[in-house]
């Protein structure tokens, strides 16, 4: 149970005042569903209205706040073009305008001949100073209502700044005093503010450094975010070591069967990885551990050989993947290997109903079934293995530590090994996958060939398209990846199908479209058309659609490429190249670039090293927004910026393993304090970790 103090923190955004149904839609969008999403929603900029100029100094552009007598009305003749409120100031008089004014409504909000307290951006138009759409008018005696310095807040459409500000102020105002759960003497040091302290002044900025990630109370916030972040990776980890595994010892006789029906001999990277698995697997204690590699680099069959040793031991194993696409790729990667080893293998995703899935559940349930993948499907409650022992979480970001608990509580002491293409930087590896020993794939299986990269400006799209046609009546195979153009599905839909129909005008009856909105089994049905079929040209809205291995696609073209991250680019390059052809990548940009995308172009056409380019993204873009976007996959962070807190994500390790070292029960004063850290960041599962033992 959450502890009662933090109740009021975890109601839902529609219990503040001023928040009704639309309003809260839109908050809970933006920012989360809870008032303590709000807290956590921190200014990005900050307005100071402090300043009361004489006219004569004013600059375009200056936010003044001055006190003013209003002097005149005039209405736009014919209703077209702005109205103008005459006021005068100290030393002269200048105009207030609005567009789509409402008469009367001004008329009451500023009488002639009463003063005013106007605050706004000033500009000059021709030679007279005006105010456009002031953002305050009040009487004198209201002038404490307007926050002199006030903070801006990242909005989305729809929601006005000032109703957002109000939100958060309400949010802010709930938040209760908590006891200190820092270390004492390093609290001490830093010279940091409280919890609640620190969270008051960073909705307050007083100027624009109290904006910047090294401002003590943003820093402080920060260090609470990554400190919970790492507690909880070590408490998971440490039930995870004392709850009882088992020694899983294959006799290999399965694993000779599946490397001998390969068509190509393992890297020395998958030999080793092997060696660190299967070395694990035969230790009582339970195993977690990352299998890290670039695309292409071989860890689908090392994940196989690994559930394999697990099935020569007499258990079962499962493979989860977090989109049907993937589990369905895996599925039929594997297949044939593990009937090459007359072994049994099974699917189960959310599409399989009726009689194939109760088929499935069966065989799990009475052991007949050794090997398994599934999508999200597989953890639900009415799945049932006879001897789960072994389990595979593929492109793990995409699911919580709860999902990794729900799996392994399909089994007694299940070794889990965990897998991602997301080539992940060493700082941030450390905040998404800080519990777990690493294995990393650093080299490519024997036959794959680097794909030549080359950007070409959008305006050369009749050569390119020329370039295609003959591609195409050679009988390649061509993905076409349109942008994420904003957070509105309709509008990238509406990009990637206006690409769709030219292509199709271009190429009739050889162009398909997968977009997010597509059903699974449509969607599907494209795929297999691209595939094995007659599709020569596949349109892509989202990137995961295009992660299906086709060896005939040798063309990979990332439209207005500079709007992905490096690590995007480098991951849609992956997806060709992998037949006897050669490949080609074509970055399509839209001129003039920015200097941090004409940076992102060159790197990568000059490296195919995942791990090299995941380090240059992250020096690019921050870990801010390579961790904020859509396109990402990784770790969402509300407070901290492992790029600009990598200090502060060292110590708060390090304060962590201390902590799970002496107190791993949370039962001191600190750690009392610390149980609270977890819930306040909803570090659940952890704390449901400590409380069962």
């Amino acid at each position: 149970m959450r502890p009662q103090i933090l109740f009021p923190l975890f109601r839902t955004v529609d219990s503040l005042p001023g928040v009704g149904p639309k309003i809260a839609g839109l908050i809970t969008r933006l920012a989360g569903e809870h008032v303590i999403d709000l807290c956590w929603h921190l200014p990005s900029g900050m307005i100071d209205r402090r300043a009361s100029p004489r006219l004569a100094e004013v600059v375009d552009g200056q936010v003044v706040t001055l006190k003013v007598e209003v002097v005149s009305h005039s209405a736009p003749p014919r209703g077209k073009g702005p109205y103008r409120v005459t006021v005068r100031a100290p030393d002269g008089f200048f105009d207030l305008v609005f567009f789509h004014a409402h008469k009367d409504y001004l008329e009451r909000q500023l009488p002639v001949g009463e003063m005013r307290i106007v605050s706004g951006r000033v500009e000059h138009y021709r030679d007279r100073v005006q105010m456009p759409h002031p953002d305050h008018v009040v009487p004198p005696a209201e002038e404490a209502a307007i926050r002199k310095v006030e903070p801006v807040y990242p909005l989305t459409a729809g929601l006005a700044p000032r109703t957002l500000a109000k939100a958060v102020a309400a949010a802010v105002d709930l938040a209760p005093d908590l006891p200190e759960w820092q270390d004492a003497a390093w609290h001490r040091r830093r010279d940091w503010p409280g919890w609640r302290q620190a969270l008051i002044q960073a909705h307050a900025p007083t100027d624009p450094a109290g904006i910047l990630p090294e401002h003590p109370a943003r820093e402080r916030l920060a260090y609470d975010e990554l400190l919970s972040n790492q507690l909880a990776l070590l408490l998971v980890r440490r039930s995870m070591r004392t709850v009882r595994g088992r020694s899983l010892r294959g006799d290999g006789h399965l694993r000779e069967k599946v490397i001998a029906a390969l068509p190509f001999a393992l890297t020395a990277s998958q030999r080793q990885a092997l060696s660190e698995i299967e070395a694990d697997m035969a230790e009582e204690a339970r195993m977690l551990r990352l299998l890290q590699g670039d695309v292409g680099s071989g860890k689908t069959v090392v994940a196989l050989l690994a559930m394999l040793n697990a099935v020569e031991a007499g258990c079962q194993a499962a493979l989860l993947a977090p989109t049907e696409i993937l589990a369905r790729q895996h599925f039929e990667t594997l297949e044939p290997l593990a009937r090459a080893a007359d072994v049994p293998i099974g699917i189960l995703t959310g599409r399989d109903r009726g009689r194939p899935r109760q088929a499935v559940l069966e065989a799990l349930a009475g052991g007949d079934l050794p090997l398994v993948v599934g999508t999200h499907a597989l953890v639900q409650e009415d799945v049932a293995f006879r001897d789960l022992a072994f389990a595979v979480i593929d492109e793990q970001h995409r699911f919580g530590v709860s999902q990794r608990v729900q799996l392994s509580a399909k089994g007694k002491g299940v070794d889990l090994l965990v897998m991602t293409a997301t080539p992940i930087p060493r700082t941030l590896a450390l905040t998404a996958y800080g519990d777990m020993d690493v294995s990393r794939l650093t080299e490519k299986p024997p036959g794959r060939k680097p794909v030549a990269t080359r950007a070409v400006p959008i305006d050369r799209l009749d050569d390119l398209l020329q370039g295609l046609g003959r591609k195409i009546a050679a009988g390649e195979k061509v993905y076409w990846v349109c942008p994420l153009v904003d957070e509105s599905e309709a509008v990238d839909l509406a990009a990637a199908t206006a690409r769709f129909d030219l292509l199709e005008r271009r190429f009739p009856g050889r162009v398909g479209l997968v977009h997010g909105k597509l059903k699974g089994p449509d969607k599907d049905a494209v795929m297999a058309r691209f595939a094995e079929g007659d599709l020569a040209v596949l349109v892509a809205t989202t990137v995961i659609e295009v992660g299906v291995n086709v060896p005939a696609a040798t063309v990979m073209i990332i439209e207005h490429a500079e709007r992905f991250g490096l690590a995007q680019l480098h991951q849609l390059r992956g997806r060709v190249g992998r037949g006897e052809l050669e490949a080609s990548c074509i970055l399509l940009y839209q001129q003039p670039l920015t200097q941090t995308a004409e940076e992102r172009l060159r790197t990568i056409r000059e490296t195919d090293d995942g791990f090299v380019i995941a380090e240059a993204d992250l020096k690019l873009r921050g870990a801010g927004e390579l961790l904020g976007t859509r396109q990402s996959g990784l770790p969402e962070w509300r407070l901290a910026d492992p790029v600009a807190h990598a200090e502060l994500l060292q110590v708060a390790r390090d304060d962590a393993r201390l902590i799970v070292e002496r107190d791993p029960e949370l039962k001191s004063p600190r750690g009392e304090a610390l149980r609270l850290l977890l819930y306040l960041f909803e570090r659940d599962a952890a704390a449901r970790l400590w409380r069962s033992g």
